[in-house]
């Protein structure tokens, strides 16, 4: 629980690989796409190497976005049916109880409390939030994440990016990032700054699961940000490796971009994260994290 202990834990290395593939009908031109890929070091996470890699000719230029994200835009230099980008990286985390701290904001706090198009709440999920009341911020905000993690169900069958939060709610499931909006949205509701943070997270009993993973922070008094995860009912620890924040699942989409024709689209995202072995190989060379697997349609 955030705030309930003075020490840390112990650090742990996280290899992180990313891989993302828009295949189109046709050759597609004028391809621009913002990449929020790279995590910024903070307190709990030291970025040991990170790479970003574009499969494409094209121009690559680094930027802080309004959030503080570490971000790239890219531009095709031709039309392509294909475009693949490839993130490989090393972190060390340090469980923090969720306490991501104050750290240097550059927009206002109030900007956080602002609805968006994906978090714009309707009567029911209004109504739920109203019952979630505690005179401490913090136990507020833990029976929060407690109570969606109760109420909604994972489930990557119904709903899809563009799902807002009150929908989300209203089915009762989702995946991680419908649960992180609802997160959000209800925490704005009860006057908490809140946002949503796109990741990584390597689950202890499964440090080889793959997944793009969501979830949200809220800026409590005396605490700054503190992180909790409502998919796995608990707040962010070393498992987490914290990429980008925003209002939303769009706001912090780890890719986003236009493009001019080339007819329909599939994309397929493949993310895998796992804590490393207690020493490298013998060789040197760290083990390649997808063999003999296939790639899977996947989302955030």
């Amino acid at each position: 629980m955030a705030g309930g202990a003075d020490g840390h834990g112990a650090a742990v290395r996280l290899l992180i690989d990313h891989r993302t593939v828009y295949r189109y009908e046709g050759p597609a031109s004028a391809i621009v796409q913002v990449l929020r890929l790279t995590p910024r070091p903070g307190d709990s996470q030291a970025i040991l190497r990170w790479r970003v890699d574009v499969e494409a000719d094209g121009a690559i230029k680094p930027f802080t976005d309004a959030h503080g994200n570490l971000a790239h835009m890219f531009y095709a230099d031709a039309p392509l049916a294909e475009l693949a980008i490839h993130v490989e990286g090393e972190v060390l985390t340090t469980d923090r109880a969720g306490i991501v701290g104050a750290g240097e904001e550059l927009v206002p706090l109030g900007v956080y409390l602002r609805s968006t198009p994906l978090t714009t709440p309707d009567a029911a999920l209004a109504a739920f939030a109203r019952t979630i009341q505690h005179e401490s911020p913090l136990s507020q905000a833990h029976m929060l994440m407690e109570s969606i993690h109760r109420r909604m169900a994972f489930d990557p069958d119904v709903t899809h990016p563009a799902t807002d939060a009150a929908t989300a709610f209203r089915l009762g499931r989702g995946v991680c990032q419908d649960l992180s909006q609802v997160m959000v949205t209800a925490a704005r509701l009860l006057g908490i700054p809140a946002r949503y943070v796109s990741g990584h997270y390597a689950a202890p009993d499964h440090p080889e699961q793959e997944a793009a993973h969501a979830w949200a922070e809220l800026h409590l008094p005396g605490l700054g940000w503190v992180a909790f995860d409502p998919t796995h009912g608990i707040c962010a620890g070393e498992g987490h490796v914290r990429v980008a924040v925003g209002l939303d699942s769009l706001d912090a989409a780890p890719v986003r971009g236009t493009r001019r024709g080339g007819g329909a689209e599939r994309l397929s995202v493949q993310v895998h994260g796992r804590a490393a072995p207690a020493a490298p190989p013998a060789d040197g060379a760290e083990p390649d994290l997808f063999a003999g697997q296939e790639q899977q349609e996947q989302r955030q």
